[in-house]
């Protein structure tokens, strides 16, 4: 949203004239708008570690705001435990939750358990498998990019964004590419609540992960007794460390990966394009400067972050910003406030494709829990935005998009598209 709106100026009005200790950032409608910017801003200058009670929807959280305090908060898992989940879940979830069998994946646990699980997957996306799937990368998306109508309009989310990252996730698990957009789909099946995107119930979505995990659990079936090979699902029926996961740890995983496979890259891709036509002297520059791009990349994923915030347990109790964190509190890391930040980021609201240093942003987190796959995420838009400037010279922003109603998920249903001509 412009900030000369006048639904934004409305918003920021509404926001400064509220008690500070009202304010509550876990508005999934302020996100679904583009209008959380001023609780955010507010609370950088006035409250950088806030209190938030329940709004009937969320619990009870403190919210972290400051980049330096989300980097300490981040870097100190002693003290912000991962164990009982990493992101703020509503009080509905949380009675869903309890009704079945729970697990965790590594991202959710602290070390040594942590360190050990994420040592299983991480060769997938280490540097020379990235080399190795790099061609692969470059071949779908051209394909996806050749089937684009020209000078007409689409929806750039389904036809390319869902598209890139599902086929890279296939590739990653070894999962049946005529089916590949089943991975979207269940990962927009975990991170939606009842009513928005495609979940349509709390039915819905057990009938879909039950769904999801018994395809999974034929894929760890066929690997577990075949020749070890390099796929996600071979390398955890393997490893020592998760060889011998529970089947609720091994759907917890599945899980993870499904959704910070996809959720990262996609909503980045779709942001790049809104950025650039929001900001037409920055998609100038690209265009003629093609060597700009992984520079652009790392602003997009700073100026888009699409997940919102990470969330951590308090272990004891914690004083930071004068405030104290009790032991049990739910602390709410806003990575999407801490990458506007004016006291480390020069000109945070300002998109700048030749920003200096322009990986300095908090969107794939600090410490031990710092996205394993995010050089695969900069690889798949790289690569997108190569093969984009060889074909288009513009992709044309035809309406404001439609974006995702969550506090987790910062992104976009459906971006309205048109492309003019070919290159």
């Amino acid at each position: 949203m412009d900030d000369g709106s006048v639904e934004f100026r409305d918003a920021a009005a509404d926001v400064w004239n509220t008690p500070l200790e009202a304010l509550n950032p876990a508005e999934a409608d302020l996100f679904a708008n583009d209008t959380m910017w001023p609780v955010f801003d507010r609370l950088r200058k006035e409250a950088p570690v806030h209190w938030s009670p329940s709004n009937g929807v969320y619990p009870g959280f403190w919210s972290i705001t400051r980049y330096q305090d989300i980097m300490a908060v981040d870097t100190n898992h002693e003290v912000f435990s991962s164990a009982d989940g990493i992101a703020l879940q509503s009080l509905e979830a949380k009675i869903e939750a309890d009704k079945r069998p729970r697990g965790s994946s590594f991202i959710s646990m602290d070390p040594p358990g942590h360190d050990v699980q994420r040592k299983a997957v991480s060769p997938a996306v280490a540097p020379q498998n990235l080399q190795a799937m790099s061609p692969l990368i470059r071949r779908e998306a051209g394909k996806i990019l050749d089937s684009l109508p020209i000078g007409e309009e689409f929806d750039w989310v389904e036809r390319v964004s869902k598209e890139l990252t599902a086929m890279t996730l296939a590739t990653l698990f070894d999962y049946p590419q005529p089916q590949r957009r089943e991975l979207t789909f269940w990962s927009d099946m975990f991170t939606n609540m009842p009513g928005h995107g495609p979940a349509k119930s709390w039915q819905h979505k057990r009938e879909q992960a039950d769904a999801c995990f018994d395809a999974f659990d034929k894929l760890w079936a066929e690997r577990v007794n075949a020749e070890p090979k390099f796929d996600l699902i071979s390398m955890m029926a393997h490893a020592e460390a998760t060889r011998n996961l529970s089947a609720t740890d091994y759907h917890s995983n599945v899980v993870l990966l499904i959704i910070g496979g996809n959720d990262t890259t996609r909503n980045t891709i779709s942001g790049s394009i809104y950025a650039l036509n929001k900001n037409p002297d920055q998609y100038d520059k690209l265009r003629a400067n093609p060597a700009l791009i992984p520079n652009m990349v790392s602003e997009t994923i700073r100026w888009q972050t699409p997940l919102a915030h990470m969330s951590r347990t308090a272990t004891r109790d914690f004083e930071m910003g004068g405030q104290t964190i009790k032991a049990g509190d739910t602390v709410v890391m806003w990575y999407v406030s801490g990458n506007r930040d004016e006291a480390q980021i020069e000109r945070p609201n300002v998109y700048d494709i030749e920003r200096e240093r322009p990986r300095n942003h908090l969107s794939f987190g600090f410490g031990i829990h710092r996205c394993v796959g995010n050089r695969l995420a900069e690889l798949q838009l790289t690569i997108i935005w190569e093969e984009i400037l060889a074909r288009f010279p513009e992709v044309r922003l035809l309406r404001e998009p439609q974006r995702t109603h969550s506090v987790f998920v910062k992104g976009y249903e459906t971006l309205p598209v048109m492309i003019p001509r070919r290159v």
